[in-house]
């Protein structure tokens, strides 16, 4: 892929937030922030791109991303109302896709939280990440996430165009681990036939504190998305996943315990995202 190309394809827009620090609708978390909307990622999976009909944007996911040039400024800069409540940075952005690079947005949110105290959970599929070290050793509660389900680069390349390769990734893991920060892996989406956390485990458990499980949610946006990868690359698996992912198939739940089984007789300290109510019908 020739990926100045790519990059020169993407609609940059800059914007004007009204707020940046949200009331996190997420299972876990008091807060969110997004620096971005839209990512060049490009992930075939990503669930974020249902944000499309909230921002009038028409292009499709990973080709738009608008940038928040004011939301350092929307952070207080004295208020203890993020003193030990969470804050998540980000849940339908990559805060360190390829444009932080120039913006720096990530970096100058991070600046303004550290006097605020918030305990940090941050979410990445880029190395970019090890740049802000000197930042996240400034907070007293942080983890900071990886995000990947593939140790094949090249099925890696296939599902998420302008996301850091697996290699780097690891680097990234190891580098944040070397200097005391509590890691995470987030193997999500566990795609079915293709995703071997096990091995994922095994690659990584010498630098990572914690691992976090996310199955595949074929949301009605990204099915598509996702089966035409399938006839691309696992052309024999599209039968399995129409099993899958049919009315009263269980296989999510034998996975899941099937996870926690693992996790339980190697000690390994987990969490488990799964959807289970939203099968495809």
């Amino acid at each position: 892929m020739n990926i100045n190309k790519y990059h020169s394809m993407m609609k940059i827009k800059e914007i004007k937030a009204k707020s940046i620090i949200i009331k996190s609708g997420l299972p876990e978390g008091d807060f969110v922030i997004n620096p971005y909307t839209g990512c060049m990622h490009g992930c075939k999976y990503c669930y974020a791109r249902l944000m499309k009909r909230f921002t009038g944007h028409t292009e499709p996911w990973g080709s738009f991303v608008d940038v928040k040039i004011n939301a350092p400024d929307l952070i207080p800069e004295d208020t203890n109302k993020y003193k030990n409540k969470s804050i998540a940075i980000s849940s339908v952005t990559d805060p360190y896709q390829p444009i932080e690079r120039k913006y720096k947005l990530t970096r100058k949110i991070l600046e303004k939280l550290i006097p605020l105290q918030p305990h940090l959970d941050l979410l990445t599929k880029s190395d970019l990440v090890i740049r802000d070290i000197d930042l996240f050793k400034q907070f007293k509660d942080c983890i900071i996430a990886l995000s990947f389900s593939v140790l094949d680069e090249k099925i890696r390349k296939e599902l998420e165009p302008l996301a850091s390769s697996v290699d780097k990734r690891i680097n990234a893991l190891k580098e944040l681990h070397k200097t005391g920060i509590h890691t995470a892996l987030f193997i999500s989406p566990i795609l079915p036939e293709i995703t071997d956390w096990k091995a994922l485990i095994n690659e990584t458990k010498s630098f990572v504190d914690e691992y976090w499980f996310e199955n595949l949610n074929l949301y009605p946006s990204i099915k598509e998305e996702v089966y035409r990868f399938l006839r691309k690359n696992k052309p024999k698996s599209i039968l399995k996943y129409k099993g899958i992912y049919a009315k009263d198939s269980d296989y999510w739940d034998i996975e899941e315990n099937k996870i926690k089984e693992f996790c339980r007789k190697t000690n390994i300290n987990y969490r488990i995202y799964f959807h289970h109510k939203r099968k495809e019908k």
